[in-house]
């Protein structure tokens, strides 16, 4: 795809976020997300953060974090969800669903995984039944590298992830079925509910 239609799809899976996120209640905002020790607001607000932090802020968030980024994310992350309320975030995703935004690297193919992933954070967790568009979801997997699934993690050895809804697998070994958005979760770390997946070494990637 071109950079112009990768975009188009992140205009249209924040979009659909935004309308999701807006008819939440306040309880929910507050539920717990995929993302260990993070409600639905620490997650939205770690989703808006570059649209809100300015180069000097992100410079001294990284140096209070001794350079690590994943300390900065998580402290900011809290901090915002303290200091802004569920509209205030709720009106950053929403001021922002075309912004240019891309991780380093990523390109927009990975502003696009950020996304995708994060929804699938609050989604998956609050049992809502939102499938990812086919195409928004082909690119975030065709997106995933060895290096990708290291960077988080993830222990597949003797294990390939098939899904049931698509035409993808990844890796080699017993086989571990279930809906491509939930392996995908998977190949990010997360921790699914058992009746999303199936297989005999399904449980090493499932909760109760």
């Amino acid at each position: 795809m071109t950079d112009v239609e990768v975009r188009k799809a992140i205009t249209g899976e924040r979009t659909d976020l935004a309308e999701l996120l807006a008819g939440l209640d306040a309880e929910r905002w507050d539920a717990p997300t995929l993302c260990a020790g993070w409600r639905v607001r620490e997650v939205v607000a770690h989703m808006t953060m570059p649209f809100r932090l300015s180069g000097a802020r992100f410079a001294l968030e990284m140096v209070r974090a001794v350079g690590s980024f994943h300390r900065m994310a998580d402290r900011t992350a809290r901090q915002d969800a303290e200091r802004l309320t569920a509209e205030d975030l709720l009106k950053s995703l929403w001021d922002n669903v075309d912004h240019p935004w891309k991780p380093p690297d990523g390109g927009f193919e990975g502003a696009l995984s950020h996304d995708v992933i994060h929804g699938l954070d609050i989604t998956v967790a609050l049992g809502l039944d939102r499938k990812v568009p086919e195409d928004r979801l082909r690119l975030v997997l065709d997106a995933i590298t060895p290096k990708s699934v290291k960077f988080f993690g993830v222990d597949l050895k003797g294990v390939e992830l098939r899904a049931d809804d698509l035409d993808w697998r990844y890796g080699s070994g017993e086989v571990v079925t279930g809906d491509a958005q939930d392996l995908l979760l998977v190949l990010c770390g997360r921790t699914v509910p058992a009746d999303k997946l199936r297989g005999d070494k399904a449980k090493r990637f499932t909760r109760s």
